[in-house]
């Protein structure tokens, strides 16, 4: 069997069972025939649509599964940010020193989740709010902007976050 072949499989059983947890969670019963209506829902569903739910191009468990030392160290760095933004945030609504911008950027992360996990770490960032993510363009508007370049504005934005995903999720 071929490498494709089996991610197929392994995609749809993904699917499958993901699906069938959606299930056991909006159900909240145990009951026989609640049970294989579920998997039966989640079995056709799961062959209609496993190509979308994990793309053919992100056949790795790395695009999946975080590396668990580096996935602490982004979410201890996204404490900091968190805590650091906050102060900057407030102190600049407290002496009116700030610079609101629509900045423009892209970003070196191949994966989806990895792009879909920066845009929502630099919109729970205090003071910048990601707008549109398309592929690998974001926009975001950011509260204290300090530069109106466009590519200096996403490093300050995105470098430590995005340097960190990068070893996170390969």
């Amino acid at each position: 069997m071929n490498y494709e072949r089996i991610w197929a499989i392994l995609r749809f059983i993904l699917t499958t069972l993901f699906l069938f947890i959606i299930w056991l969670l909006f159900t909240a019963t145990t009951e026989t025939f609640t049970l294989i209506f579920g998997l039966f829902a989640s079995l056709l569903t799961a062959g209609l649509t496993y190509h979308i739910f994990l793309p053919k191009h992100q056949a790795s468990l790395n695009f999946i599964l975080p590396n668990p030392f580096y996935l602490i160290v982004f979410l201890a760095l996204m404490v900091i940010n968190l805590y650091k933004s906050s102060f900057q945030v407030a102190k600049a609504v407290f002496t009116g020193n700030t610079n609101p911008r629509i900045v423009h950027f892209r970003t070196r992360l191949k994966s989806d989740i990895a792009r879909t996990i920066l845009s929502n770490s630099i919109t729970f960032t205090p003071g910048t709010l990601t707008l549109d993510l398309n592929d690998d363009h974001l926009v975001v508007h950011w509260l204290l902007c300090s530069t109106i370049h466009n590519k200096a504005a996403g490093e300050k934005i995105k470098s430590n976050i995005e340097k960190s995903l990068k070893r996170t999720l390969k």
